[in-house]
């Protein structure tokens, strides 16, 4: 008894060291001063998407509005919003049905997509099957992989939805796909487009793909310019930050679903995404609760209106012959998603509607 128990101890001291070293291994990518504030997600979605890699087949949550498992002809448009750091899909699937209500469009030719990704401590108070996929605090708003079951990157399941939309025996007359997302979704909106891997599958069967940015904490950068006092690109200090342009805020010490390509790649393949910057004018407050706070996201501005100038025009001046990417404020909207997504410039580039003007 006494031998069999002390070769139990030993064996889970084993598991345990080696979970450490692994642990220890990974890197050490940039995260949000307000992640350690982060609580259990109130809902978890039953509909479930079986998520294949290299790595193997996991589960992952989702919001559907159709089943997408059997041939949708009907369907043109396909609009995939992404949650904030909450992690509450289900809010944001009912502010992407508002803003389909909004702006009139056809339901029957419409798919309405709202990924979940969830946290570890969201199955420590919720029965789930163990082979959903969970990701450390908010490492899936940079693309990191999953904590569990499995280490897939959070862009690799985007990459897997792209797969199901391109699939011309369910979605034949597929035309338009739009990305969109609201701050910390807005974050993983505008990384994946500088990061996605397989968007072409989309593009080249002649399918339009958008993205909507709106109001996120910072963006990704990809040299060491940083805005100065007067809000102009130009050579940052790095005395003042040291990690100032780790990912996801810059190009270094990136995850390894981006480390293929050098930044020059990627921002060439960035520049050529059809992208809408979208904030809030009255979202402006350097105090606000989620802002992001830690020193690599001060370099870029004080606060979300003057990140967001800052990044479109440091974007324009490097690309003076041509940028197909558009600016806007929303007069008088502070940090709120549902407002963002179903105002003029959000209807118009996720359903096509008129009168979002440049």
């Amino acid at each position: 008894m006494i031998v069999n128990l002390s070769r139990r101890l030993i064996a889970r001291c084993a598991v345990a060291s080696v979970a450490m070293l692994a642990l220890l291994a990974q890197p050490a990518f940039a995260v949000h001063t307000y992640e350690p504030h982060l609580k259990p997600v109130a809902t978890i979605s039953d509909t479930r998407f079986t998520v294949d890699t290299p790595q193997g087949h996991a589960q992952f949550p989702l919001y559907l509005s159709k089943d997408w498992s059997v041939a949708q002809p009907q369907v043109t448009r396909a609009v995939i919003v992404i949650h904030g750091k909450l992690r509450n899909a289900d809010v944001y699937y009912r502010t992407a049905q508002n803003a389909q209500d909004a702006a009139h469009a056809d339901p029957d030719s419409t798919l309405l997509i709202a990924p979940q990704f969830l946290a570890t401590l969201d199955l420590r108070v919720h029965d789930e099957p163990a082979d959903l996929l969970r990701w450390s605090g908010d490492a899936w708003m940079g693309g990191e992989a999953a904590r569990a079951p499995l280490p897939i990157s959070s862009y690799s399941v985007l990459d897997a939805i792209v797969a199901r939309l391109a699939d011309r025996k369910l979605f034949p007359n597929l035309k338009h796909v739009v990305f969109a997302g609201h701050s910390g979704g807005g974050q993983v909106v505008q990384r994946y487009a500088v990061a996605a891997h397989n968007i072409s599958v989309l593009t080249d069967a002649g399918i339009d793909v958008r993205y909507v940015v709106a109001s996120p904490s910072t963006y990704a950068y990809f040299d060491a310019q940083r805005p100065n006092a007067q809000g102009e690109p130009a050579p940052y200090d790095a005395a003042q930050c040291a990690g100032f342009n780790q990912w996801k805020y810059g190009m270094d010490n990136r995850p390894p679903y981006l480390d293929d390509r050098t930044p020059a790649q990627l921002e060439a393949t960035y520049a050529a995404r059809r992208i809408d910057y979208l904030v809030g004018g009255a979202d402006d407050d350097p105090q606000q609760s989620a802002l992001d706070r830690s020193c690599a996201a001060e370099a870029q501005g004080p606060q979300r209106v003057a990140r967001a100038e800052a990044y479109y025009r440091y974007m324009k001046l490097r690309h003076p012959d041509g940028l197909p990417q558009s600016f806007h404020v929303v007069p008088g909207v502070g940090h709120n998603g549902a407002r963002m997504l179903t105002s003029v410039c959000a209807l118009a580039a996720m359903f096509g509607t008129q009168g979002c003007e440049p």
